[in-house]
């Protein structure tokens, strides 16, 4: 689910005065040699409100890799990914604003993209889990006893993403109107901030896999429900609330980020059905989104090795020093000043 921004940046609705058809957006490559690839524009989007818009393969590459960082370092990645898109708005890119169907699109393949990220790092957990879920379930059809807690974990997961959906749907109106005020953004990071400094003081945590229940998938659901609110980060309220629930370091990364596949595939689901009924795919040129696509996942690898090694050595105290700097650069204007 993505959220507009209101940063009062300007260069946010540059539009030309051609005219395309409605409902539909027509892109083309442009590039006519290799040393345009870069620095020129390699997609031409013509909306329905008649503008048009480039997106060089840097920018691509740039917002890409944007998005893996932050997607798993606790620091909110929406919240980043249009400050840089607004930026490079502000500077005179050709880009089409952040709330605009064609971003829409591209902030959509690229979280998919550090989908794959999670698959990299988590490999030999999924592969396990996936296996044990279904010989669970081999074992529910075939009448067999037994303690089936990899089918339970599944189920259990299901329930986070299903609290997740209705917190967003519910809520989906209030969050987007508070998008990007600096007051909120300067409150939501300084809160991320203070939680991620805490649970580092925290004691030994004892709840494992077993011990998982209703009421930790319950929690771990509004989590990541809160999370749609500006400024806080998916990564950083369930892996916070997972340790706060009592879970165990080590589980409440794996937990946190097993909840993020049915989310992010669900998000990413409801989300392209809207840009299709808005935009539509007709003409599209997908080199720039196979580019952001590529870098997120490559680039989401590595954040998610760190986040999880921080994790484990209690050392997530060091985004919070970040988050208190944003949210005093935020509050004051600063991002504003830039460009």
């Amino acid at each position: 689910m993505r959220v507009a921004s209101d940063f009062s940046m300007t260069g946010t609705n540059r539009l030309t005065s051609a005219k395309g058809p409605p409902w539909f957006a027509t892109v083309f490559v442009s590039v006519r040699t290799p040393g345009n690839l870069l620095g020129r524009g390699v997609l031409l989007f013509r909306s329905q409100c008649g503008g048009s818009y480039v997106m060089t393969i840097f920018e691509a590459i740039l917002l890409g890799a944007v998005q893996g960082l932050f997607m798993f370092l606790p620091v909110s990645s929406t919240a980043h990914l249009v400050v840089v898109q607004h930026l490079l708005i502000q500077s005179g890119s050709e880009l089409p604003p952040p709330e605009s169907s064609e971003m829409l699109l591209f902030d959509l393949v690229v979280h998919v993209g550090t989908l794959v990220s999670i698959a990299v790092v988590f490999r030999q957990s999924l592969t396990r889990f996936v296996s044990r879920v279904a010989q669970d379930g081999m074992d529910l059809l075939r009448g067999k006893v037994g303690e089936r807690l990899f089918l339970r974990l599944f189920f259990l997961g299901l329930l986070s993403t299903l609290v997740t959906g209705i917190v967003g749907l519910t809520f989906k109106g209030l969050f987007e109107s508070v998008f990007a005020a600096p007051i909120v953004l300067g409150f939501t990071f300084t809160l991320t901030g203070c939680l991620l400094w805490w649970t580092d003081k925290l004691s030994p945590r004892q709840i494992g896999l077993r011990q998982i229940g209703v009421k930790v998938a319950l929690v771990m659901g509004l989590a990541q429900g809160a999370a749609l609110m500006p400024g806080l980060s998916r990564s950083g309220m369930t892996i916070v609330f997972a340790l706060l629930m009592g879970l165990k370091r080590r589980w409440a990364a794996e937990y946190s980020f097993y909840v993020a596949f049915p989310t992010i595939i669900a998000a990413s689901m409801v989300q392209s059905l809207l840009v299709m009924r808005e935009a539509g795919l007709d003409g599209f040129d997908f080199l720039p989104l196979l580019v952001g696509f590529i870098v997120a996942a490559l680039v989401g690898t590595l954040a998610l090795k760190l986040v999880v090694t921080l994790l484990r050595r209690a050392q997530l105290k060091y985004f919070a020093f970040y988050l208190w700097f944003l949210a005093i650069a935020v509050m004051f204007g600063f991002l504003d000043r830039i460009g």
